[in-house]
Parts: C-alpha cells; structure tokens; sequence
C-alpha cells in the first residue's frame, strides 16, 4: 500500500482526535463546575401532586416564603451553682439572643421565643431561615451559633432542618474532585490488570474523561436554564454512571479490534471490522440505560425526574465518545495500544483467562440442566429475603454514614422536648373552622400540641386570616423523621379531611417525609413494568427473537430480587440501617437491571453470531468463551466504579453502592456465566423462536451431545 492512501486514511482518525481534544479542553473544566448550579434544598424534590406540596404553596401567604427552620439547643455545662437558677434563670438571656437573631442576614420570618424543656435541662428556639441561602447556608448557621453562645454556662447545638441541609451540602462538598478521582484510579488499576498494557488503559481512561466533560457542560448549560435539576446525589451518580458505562463500551471494542488485529494486517480494516461486529450490541446496550433512565420522567417525584434526562445524557455521550474517539486514538497507535503485550500473539479472551471460561463452556454444555437448577435455587434463596428490605424512609439519625453534627443534635432535642418540637406539622385550614381543627387535631393519637398562627407572631393573640385561611401549627409527639410520626400525619389527615368546610391540608417536614413514601410507592408500581417492557422491546429487535428476550428479563429480574434479598441482610446485620430511602430501591432496579441487561447483550449478540456459523450447541459455547473474559471484566470494572459512591458519607449513596455493586458481580459472574447460557444450551434452537435459529435454519451442530444430566 502506498505511502499516500495510509496517509489519507489516517487523515479522519486524526481529524476525530483533534476534535475531541478541542472538546476536552473547552468543556472539560465543567466537570468540576456542576455544584455551581446544583441545588441541596430538599424542598425543591417534593412530589409534584402531594398535599404537602400543595401547602409549601398555601404557607407562603402566611409567611411570604417558606423557610427552613434552624433550632438552637441549649443543656447547662455545670452545676446548678454555676448558673444560677439552672436553665431557668438563662431563660432572658436566650430570649434576647434570639431577639437579636431577627436582623441576621438570611433569616426570615418570626424567631420564636426560648422554651425551657419540662426537665429543666434545656432551652430551644426556632430561628427561620431563607430557603434560598445556598452556600451562604453554612455562615447563617455560625453567625446564628455565634449569638447563641452568648448565653453563659450553656452548650449550643443546631437541629433542624437547616442544620441537617448544612451537613447535607458538607457531605457533598468536593464531590466533583474526591468521586471522579477514586472512580478514574479504581478503573485504571483494573484496566491496568486485565490488559497488562501501558497506554490501552489510559487510553480508555481518556475516552471516559472526555465523555463526563461533555457530558457535565450540556447539563451545567441545561440546569443553568432551569430546564433539569441537580443535587448533589444526581451529581455523584452522572459521574460514575458514565465512567462506568465509558469504560464497558470500550471493553467491548477494544477486544474486538484485539481479535481483528490477530487476523488482519490492516489497523483501519480491523477498525471496520471491531466496529461492524460491535456497535450494534453497544447502542443496543446504551438504548436500554437510556430509555430505562427516561422512564425516570414518568415519576411524581422531582428527584427521580432530573435523574432521568441528565443520566441518559451521561449514557448518550459515553456511547459517541466509544465509538467516534476510542477507535480514532486505536487506529493511530494501532499495535502499540496494547503493548507490551501483542494482539496477533495469544486469543482475544486473554490466554489464561481462556482455559477458565472453557471450563466453564464444558461444565455448561455437559451438564446445563444441573448448572442452571443450582444457580436458579441460589438467586430464589436470595430472592427471598427481598420483602425484609424497608424502603419507608432513612431517619436522621442514619441520613449520615458518620456523626454528624445536626444528628447529635436531634438527639438532644429528643431527650428533652417532644419529638416533633420544633419541626412541627403545618396546616392549611378555612379560618371559620379554626376551632373545630385545633379540637380535632388535639384529639388525634400522636399530637402533642397544636395551635393557629397570630398576627402578632406570639401566642395568645388573634389569628392571623389571610384570604380566609388559617394557618395551624401542630406538634407531634415523635421525632419528626420517625414512621410513628409519618403514621400521625395519616391520622391527623383524615381526622381534619372529615371536619365540613374546614378544606384542610397537611404539610410539613413529615408530611412531606410521608407524602414521598407514598409516591415512590406509585413510581415503583409504574416504572418497573415499562422499563421492562422497553428492555423486552429493544431485545427482541437485537436478537429477533421472542422467548430468549422473555428469558433474558426474566433473569434479570431474578437478579434484582436476589440482590434486594441479600442487601436486606447486609444493611441490617452489617452497616446497622434500620431501613433505606423510598427510591433506593427504584434506582437500584433502574441501574441494575439497565446495566445488567448489557452483559447478556454482549453475550447473547456474539452468541446468535456463531450459532449462525456454527449452530446453537457451538454457538453458545463459543460465545462463552470468546465473551467471558471481557464481560467479566466489564462487570468487575462497572461494580468497582459504583462502589466508588461510598466515599460519600450518606447511607442513600452506600445503599445504592452496594445494590449496583453486588448486583453487577452477581450478574456477570452467575446469571451471564452460568444461568443463562446454560438454559439456552439446554433449550436449544427453540429458544430463538420464531427467528431462522428457532425454524432450525442454521448450520448442524458438531457433534450435537444427546447427554442429560439424569
């Protein structure tokens, strides 16, 4: 070949490489700049149709804007002597503190007075903040704590709400540099091992890199037109979630150009040929995260919404990134991207890793029957722990892997005042029904207190009416983040729904902690038949096929509730969680049966390839074998870089760790390995129905094995 045409052809790789680069260096830097339009205010999240939502809205006519309470905690740090008359005597002093409190930049609405705990051990006050502080949340809260200490003889602590969105956003503070570069060093060991090269592994690194730094500019560009939303949770999982899925696209085709380089002289023509054979099975695999992830928008729940397009934004870009810049770099280093090691020198599933999975081939075809009964008798045992996973809400207490300040302040708050005392719940009512809902809240199970809002801010006054409403403050017995309290907003609902005229809603911290129980509730009910059905969809059009698709989702499934089962048990007996948040369990079904739903497309594409050529029996053999070694690094790889979320000290983010984590491990090493190819290889051609495989069509196979596993 001429010295010209290499050139020429040479010319579009290059050309595909300066791109991104240009891309890279210009979009690159907002990978690190989302948190300047992410948001931590969970009151942005609440369900869009739920009554606590809807009086987030009512309130504001009562307090121009809703506010994020901070409450101040004082306990004597020495004896009675040292203070006098004990807390009592300190009563003024508080009083005057948070007096002075109401000029304090960022705190809006009345600040109640200092209340003495029935004990005698403590004073609290409630100091409403703007919701809107953002960053300027955390110098609130010490110019708050700096007052507060004026109060001699006393130790202060913040509770709240407030307090706990600041610990919130403390959690989440340098997640952008901490995550990716636990993410980036977690793959590039990995890579670093199973490839046993230099520059393949940072190549790829590269590849996912600039595929997040696209990714994070179109949804910097879109959450700063309001147009999606992101906290700190979406934050961390787009990161990982497009590393990951960068990273297993480009297993898949950098062992397929392995494979065409030990058969052909020619980098571009093995390009050609990897990207022929291989990106099918890539936008097949992307289109099921994708739509999975969309299926997101059809939740009530504003979280679970921005979830959805920014993931299947990350997703889309990882794809054009696999398959426009990786083969570009491959075709320019050519042979030089795997050395030392060389392609045209030992197979494409890795030498030894070979043998392994030809073990594994010959276990499967000589006895699939009874691989399949074993490994389908696990996935039920584990299966069946599912129903013990709770998913009725995370107290405050476990919100945070670690103490966290506002946590121990809880605590103390709950020692001495009633558990929902300062955070109480809020009622919307007719005004010329406020007596018949003050009685009929002070009547419901679970009510400590409740009492209508004044004009003058102070108790006893007139009621303050606006356009014919009232606004009722109940207190509740229970801490404001337990089930037994979320039980109380129940009852008081329905005690207040029956009362004529009244027209009462129920809103509130736990309210809202209810009302997102339920609509996760919903969204599960929804979400998980169309995801599954989009799965069955895109699997029927890749293998044109009807009851191996059926087969497929059903072991994904089986997958996802084994998981459930066996992380039930590890969050109880290991990490100590009395329970999980509402939509951990509806993320780990999106992300796990999505990604897993990828390995079997790997497996089952290269699988219908060689049955083609070779028959069914040798087909799924053969597509073990040639497919074990990268899939199983892939999963290795996509549970090693979820697992990266628990460096952040949030139970929602190590829940949802471990489910993806395990549930990849589980997927690729026994359903992928073991389960499904040995229900294919014993039902044979028919399992292709009504493609030409099922019609018997294809070749004979070799030496078709009449054995039985009885």
């Amino acid at each position: 070949m001429s010295t010209t045409p290499r050139r020429a052809r040479l010319l579009v790789p290059l050309l595909l490489i300066a791109v991104w680069l240009g891309v890279g260096g210009v979009l690159g830097p907002y990978a690190g700049r989302l948190g300047e339009v992410a948001t931590n205010d969970q009151a942005a999240f609440l369900p869009r149709s739920a009554e606590s939502t809807a009086v987030v809205t009512a309130q504001r006519a009562f307090r121009q804007d809703e506010t994020l309470p901070a409450i101040v905690v004082w306990t004597g740090t020495g004896t009675s002597s040292d203070t006098g008359t004990g807390l009592a005597g300190r009563r003024a002093d508080a009083d005057g503190v948070l007096a002075s409190l109401a000029d304090t930049p960022g705190v809006a609405g009345q600040v109640s007075p200092a209340l003495l705990s029935e004990d005698g051990e403590a004073l609290e006050g409630v100091v409403p903040l703007r919701t809107d502080l953002g960053d300027d949340l955390a110098g609130t809260l010490d110019r708050i704590r700096t007052a507060a200490e004026r109060v001699p003889g006393t130790t202060v602590q913040l509770a709240g709400p407030a307090a706990a969105q600041a610990d919130l956003s403390d959690a989440f503070a340098g997640i952008d540099g901490l995550l990716l570069v636990v993410a980036l060093v977690t793959v590039l060991v990995i890579l670093l091992l199973v490839y046993r090269s230099v520059l393949l592994p940072l190549v790829i690194i590269v590849a996912a890199v600039l595929a997040l730094g696209l990714a994070c500019a179109i949804v910097y560009a879109l959450a700063d037109h309001d147009l999606v939303r992101v906290d700190g949770q979406v934050q961390g999982i787009l990161s990982i979630l497009v590393i990951g899925a960068a990273t297993d696209y480009a297993l898949l085709l950098t062992a397929r150009y392995r494979e065409e380089l030990a058969t052909r002289t020619d980098r571009t023509d093995a390009m050609r040929a990897a990207l022929r054979q291989s990106w099918g099975a890539v936008v097949a695999s992307a289109a099921t995260v994708v739509l999975g992830l969309l299926a997101l928008l059809l939740s009530d729940l504003t979280n679970n919404r921005a979830l959805g397009p920014v993931g299947a934004i990350g997703i889309v870009c990882a794809v054009v990134a696999t398959l426009t810049f990786l083969p570009a770099v491959l075709v320019a280093l050519g042979r030089a991207a795997y050395w030392p090691a060389k392609p045209g020198a030992r197979p494409a599933s890795g030498g030894a890793g070979e043998g392994v999975w030809r073990r594994v081939a010959d276990l499967v075809d000589r006895a699939p029957r009874r691989v399949w009964a074993v490994t389908l008798a696990a996935l039920l045992a584990g299966a069946a722990f599912a129903p013990m996973l709770t998913s009725k809400g995370v107290p405050l207490d476990e919100t945070f892997v670690n103490d966290a300040p506002s946590v121990a302040a809880q605590r103390t708050l709950s020692e001495h005042f009633p558990g929902g005392s300062g955070n109480p719940a809020v009622v919307i009512a007719a005004a010329d029904r406020l007596e018949p809902v003050l009685a009929a809240a002070r009547r419901t199970d679970g009510v400590a207190e409740a009492a209508g809002t004044t004009a003058t801010g102070r108790p006893g006054g007139a009621p303050l009416v606006v356009d014919g409403r009232v606004r009722v403050d109940v207190t509740f017995t229970d801490a404001a983040d337990s089930e037994a309290a979320q039980r109380t907003v129940a009852r008081l609902r329905t005690a207040l729904h029956a009362i004529p005229g009244a027209d009462a809603l129920v809103g509130g911290y736990t309210a809202q902690r209810y009302d997102t129980l339920r609509t996760a509730e919903r969204d599960r009910t929804l979400i998980v038949p169309v995801v599954l059905a989009v799965i069955f969809l895109i699997l029927t059009g890749l293998l044109r096929s009807l009851l191996l698709p059926a087969l497929l989702v059903a072991t994904v499934a089986l997958n996802f509730l084994a998981t459930l089962g066996v992380s039930a048990l590890v969050f109880r007996h290991v990490f100590g969680f009395g329970g999980t948040d509402p939509s951990v369990p509806l993320y780990g079904f999106v992300f796990l049966v999505a990604l897993g739903v990828d390995y079997n497309i790997f497996l089952m594409s290269r699988v219908r390839e060689e049955s083609l050529r070779h028959g069914v029996r040798q087909g799924v053999l053969r597509g073990l074998v040639t497919t074990g070694g990268v899939i199983t690094s892939a999963g290795v790889v996509l549970a090693a870089t979820f697992a990266a979320l628990g460096v952040i000290p949030l139970a929602f983010l190590v829940q949802i760790a471990f489910i993806v984590a395990f549930g990849v491990l589980l997927d690729t090493l026994v359903v992928r390995s073991l389960l499904v190819p040995a229900l294919v290889r014993d039902i044979g051609g028919p399992v292709w129905w009504p493609s030409r495989l099922g019609r018997g069509d294809a070749p004979s196979d070799h030496a078709r094995s009449d054995r039985s596993d009885g």
